[in-house]
């Protein structure tokens, strides 16, 4: 099964901007089911109050990542699909990467990527022509999306044992909890072993999980029918440049791990979520005076 090269950067290039932190974000292991099922919601049926892109659409650079080999990963489906295939973190060609050992500074992928998205825990590549959309909740920020000309794509990260296994049991729990939701799933061969494949109403759901040294990589790919194919070659190509930093703050075994907003994306959700209050504390005043006013004119 083909994987994508890229080589080291060239020492003498100016290293990558590091971003600064700010609001975080975290996930709990028990949402994931419910997760999944929301994100067979097609995204233009959420509302405005539901979702924020926040970010200019990246650009779409003159170098296009070419691979003609077919990389779909499908090798077998149902529960004989291999669980995990030995990868290499620290020393292998390809990722994801363990962020605590490698250096991303080390490498080139603007062949592929316009930037690199720093979440503290994650650092995963931007695609040409795409976009941060963050999904709120009542508390805040829930999760974040990188939206693709293919699809969303969702990533998280998880601690995991040292004996590893996480991926193995997660799976069948994801699997089973779509199948009870009326998704029909199966599991499928790809580059890192089982990724679980759901079809929904009009789109398909793929997640890739990848174990590293304590830490469990989970990507979700959703994506009409019709991009469904391309959907699973970029998103794989990302999970391969991605980067997880586990680091050595004790926390306990499937949980997620935290996820800081850059500043400058902070500073424009923040902006946002402001100027959507603003509206409904409007809208709140308009409503009460409106009715006033009708009653006076009676």
């Amino acid at each position: 099964m083909a994987l994508w090269p890229f080589g080291k950067k060239n020492k003498n290039a100016p290293a990558q901007p590091d971003t600064d932190s700010a609001k975080g974000l975290t996930g709990e292991a028990a949402d994931v089911v419910k997760n999944e099922a929301e994100l067979r919601t097609e995204d233009s049926q959420r509302s405005d109050a539901d979702t924020m892109v926040v970010g200019e659409p990246a650009v779409e650079s003159a170098t296009e990542s070419k691979d003609d080999s077919d990389d779909s990963g499908v090798a077998e489906a149902g529960h004989e699909a291999e669980a995990v295939i030995p990868h290499d973190a620290v020393g292998g060609n390809t990722g994801p990467f363990d962020g605590d050992n490698v250096d991303i500074n080390d490498f080139d992928f603007t062949d592929f990527a316009v930037s690199v998205l720093n979440l503290g825990s994650i650092q995963i590549p931007l695609p040409q022509d795409s976009q941060v959309q963050v999904e709120m909740a009542e508390e805040g920020p829930r999760m974040l999306h990188v939206i693709t000309r293919h699809g969303r794509v969702t990533p998280v990260a998880f601690a995991s044992p040292n004996s590893g296994g996480l991926w193995e049991s997660a799976s069948e729990e994801i699997a089973e909890g779509m199948r009870n939701d009326g998704m029909p799933a199966v599991f499928e061969l790809g580059p890192w072993g089982r990724e679980i494949v759901g079809q929904g109403d009009g789109g398909v759901i793929r997640i890739i999980g990848v174990e590293g040294p304590r830490w469990m990589y989970r990507v979700t790919l959703a994506a009409p029918d019709a991009e469904a194919e391309n959907m699973a070659r970029l998103g794989r190509e990302m999970v391969a440049r991605s980067f997880v930093y586990r680091g050595n703050t004790p926390v306990l075994a499937g949980e997620a791990l935290p996820v800081q907003l850059p500043a400058e994306l902070a500073a424009q959700l923040q902006q946002a979520m402001a100027e959507a209050q603003a509206q409904q504390e409007h809208a709140g005043q308009d409503g009460p005076q409106g009715a006033a006013e009708d009653g006076e004119t009676n």
